[in-house]
Parts: C-alpha cells; structure tokens; sequence
C-alpha cells in the first residue's frame, strides 16, 4: 500500500473533455510545483459518494484553495462519461476534476483496491484522500470499510 513519502504511482486516468474522454498521466496531475488534494471512493452514483463525498469538496473548494492547493481531484474506477455525467450531477464544475481509473489501473498501484464483487461491483477503490505535493504523497487518510470520517472534505482541510 502507498504511504506518506512515497511518489504517486505512474498510471493514466481519464477525465471528459469537450471532444470526449481525455487521457490525464497522473505525473501531469500530481506535477513538480503543484499541491493536489485527491480523494477516491467505490463508485459514481453510489449512496456515501453522492451524498457526502463529493458534495463535500465542491463545498470546501474554496477554502482548500485558499490553503494553496492548486487541483482537487475525485478518482473512481468508472470511465470517464459517467465521471462525467456524475460531475455535472453533482456540480462539480471547475472545482472538482473528475477523474476515472475504468481499469483500477492506479487503484492497484495505490495498493487500495476494494472487493465489491458480493455487490456486483467488482474490484473498487478503498475510500481514501491524499494531499500530494509535487508528486509526494504528504497525508494519506484511509477509511475503515464502510467508513467516511478521515476523507472527508472537512478532515483533509483540518490537517492542511
């Protein structure tokens, strides 16, 4: 499992663009000069994520902005048009990039993958958030199965 001072793991997610989904290397989101807050969760649409999760950090952009992060940026394993469509259901607009690891590809490199597979969800995502700078892992707060206090929007800003 990834730890505080490790590099962010090299994997491509994908955001959706005007003209479709957009590949995003994860050295070009967590790049040298830059402080990214990410959180990743199980699945778009799902009760906590949609409920909580994101509607959290769409809420505290602003004030993680005014602490010096540069991007927040949500990860799930789903492609990139139901991140999409999932982002303008919840408003996300420039504040919150969203981001699909469809393949679990970075999910795995993380060492936090999640078996949903008794709810047909197969492999996931833990639910986590990091603060990265320039691509360093600063803070890594992982949730207990079925929890949402450490990744929360208000926690991550706590301990900025």
């Amino acid at each position: 499992m990834a730890k505080v001072g490790d590099k962010v793991p090299s994997a491509t997610l994908r955001t959706m663009g005007p003209e479709g989904p957009k590949a995003v290397t994860t050295e070009e989101l967590f790049a040298p000069g830059k402080k990214v807050v990410a959180f990743a969760l199980p699945g778009a649409f799902t009760p906590t994520c949609s409920a909580k999760h994101v509607p959290g950090f769409v809420a505290e952009a602003a004030a993680l902005k005014a602490k010096g992060v540069d991007t927040i940026a949500c990860i799930s394993v789903n492609d990139a048009f139901v991140m999409g469509a999932w982002g303008k259901d919840q408003k996300a607009g420039d504040s919150v990039m969203m981001l699909g690891d469809g393949n679990a590809e970075f999910t795995q490199a993380m060492g936090l993958t999640m078996d949903g597979s008794k709810f047909g969800l197969g492999t996931r995502s833990q639910r986590y958030a990091m603060v990265v700078e320039d691509g360093v892992i600063k803070h890594l707060f992982v949730e207990k199965p079925g929890a949402f206090e450490v990744s929360s929007a208000e926690y991550v800003l706590k301990n900025l």
